[in-house]
């Protein structure tokens, strides 16, 4: 399959092909994660059908049906469940970002967002899981969830998520920060901005990142009658707040971003947005405008949902293992579409992301699959 990548398209060509899309895939999965398996059967044969799981929305059940060339259903689960937890912790940002790395720069300033994703969990708990199924706000029929908290860079052009953890049960927040921030000096990045959803509007997170001078934007939740009249106005403006537990209090200072409805929603007046700011010395719009930018991640939630393996396993790891793979998948398509199609010319970065739309990515990889697994034929007799 062919794109132009420059807008003189007569002098710049590449043919760009399906293996490089899913060697692009399979080596940072093949790097990072080790089966041991004995016979004829290859950990590199498990990945790759994982990968045909996602890019087709179906089942360790349902894939042995379709595809000729893969092991049994039995043989799948065994080997899937061989997984480690720990190990691949330990490895997920290597997984994410083995590609994304030689197109980010070291040293350079990006806005990071953190957020949560949860994932339908139905059935009983065990021992061996307990700690990972978390009680949220019902959805889909269900208040149990598997729950994963992910760091993104959401700088235009370079949306990558940098890496992906299962959220435990009991676990404080502050711990998952202090793991991504460790992560992100590792690699040698700085944080422009942090920008948290409400669910880390907490004196602990306040605290922590006060303390670690990290520039961050968080949200206000309007509860109390102090915060309800500070967020009671026409005007953009900046205050301070006293948060405050039965344990201890801190100053935080807020910043308050007024927009005219203009019948939005179905609603009219001015709307105030709050904001907790530290670290950035920038006029409410501006705040309001970079935190925006956070919802890209609610993109990237969405497209990993398209290529999100079907299954009903309650084996936390193989769930975990599932989510990597598809967020892996987002990571590749922005990988090679930042590489191989942007637009030589004089100014600011551009992407023709027209040229190879994320849908183009996986009917590619899917192509792939579906000549190397062989699809299963059914002959109809007509009698």
């Amino acid at each position: 399959m062919s794109f132009f990548t420059n807008k003189f398209r007569n002098r710049f060509k590449i043919e760009l092909k399906s293996k490089y899309c899913i060697d692009s895939i399979l080596q940072p999965l093949t790097s990072h994660v080790i089966l041991k398996i004995n016979g004829s059967l290859t950990s590199e044969d498990i990945i790759r059908t994982v990968v045909s799981l996602a890019v087709d929305k179906s089942s360790v059940h349902s894939v042995s049906k379709q595809y000729s060339a893969v092991a049994c259903e039995t043989s799948l689960r065994y080997h899937l469940k061989k997984l480690n937890m720990d190990e691949l912790i330990l490895s997920n940002e290597k997984i994410l970002l083995q590609n994304p790395l030689k197109t980010l720069k070291t040293g350079k300033s990006y806005e990071f967002a953190i957020d949560l994703t949860n994932d339908p969990y139905y059935g009983k708990t065990d021992s061996s899981k307990e700690k990972y199924v978390i009680r949220s706000q019902a959805k889909k029929s269900t208040n149990s969830f598997y729950s994963y908290i992910s760091l993104y860079i959401t700088n235009k052009n370079e949306r990558f998520t940098v890496s992906v953890l299962p959220v435990e049960k009991k676990k404080p927040m502050v711990e998952y920060l202090s793991y991504f921030l460790y992560l992100i000096k590792r690699l040698n990045f700085k944080i422009k901005v942090l920008c948290l959803d409400r669910e880390f509007y907490s004196i602990d997170v306040f605290e922590f990142l006060q303390s670690n001078g990290v520039p961050h934007i968080v949200p206000v939740v309007k509860k109390g009658e102090k915060m309800k009249q500070l967020m009671n106005g026409n005007k953009a403006r900046s205050t301070q707040y006293v948060m405050k537990n039965s344990k201890k209090k801190i100053l935080l200072d807020i910043i308050i971003d007024v927009k005219y409805l203009k019948g939005k929603r179905g609603k009219k007046g001015c709307e105030n947005l709050g904001f907790v700011v530290f670290g950035v010395k920038w006029s409410p719009r501006k705040v309001s405008t970079v935190y925006r930018r956070r919802f890209a991640i609610e993109s990237s939630y969405r497209m990993r949902n398209v290529v999100r393996p079907k299954t009903s396993s309650k084996n936390a790891t193989i769930r975990y293992f599932y989510a990597l793979v598809s967020f892996l998948l987002k990571n590749i398509w922005l990988y090679i579409q930042k590489k191989h199609f942007t637009i030589v010319k004089r100014g600011p970065q551009v992407i023709d992301e027209d040229k190879f739309r994320f849908e183009v990515f996986i009917l590619i990889i899917k192509e792939w699959i579906r000549r190397k697994l062989r699809v299963r034929t059914t002959v109809w007799c007509l009698r």
